[in-house]
């Protein structure tokens, strides 16, 4: 784990550490980057299912 030195707006969080239940700014700063990559995560995933099940039209010819 690495230490960084950020400024922190103290409203947003006070309302992230209500939201998820935290109690240090360490614990809610690693628990929102967290859910936010997982987010990610998961829309990249929804996205690239998305994509495998299209079926598209044979480009072969779009060539010559």
């Amino acid at each position: 784990m690495a230490k960084h030195l950020v400024d922190i707006d103290e409203d947003a969080l006070g309302a992230a550490r209500a939201e998820l239940g935290t109690q240090t700014i360490r614990e809610t700063v690693n628990e929102a980057l967290v859910r936010a990559a997982g987010t990610r995560a998961s829309k990249v995933r929804r996205s690239l299912d998305r994509l495998a099940r299209l079926e598209l039209d044979d480009r072969n010819e779009a060539w010559r």
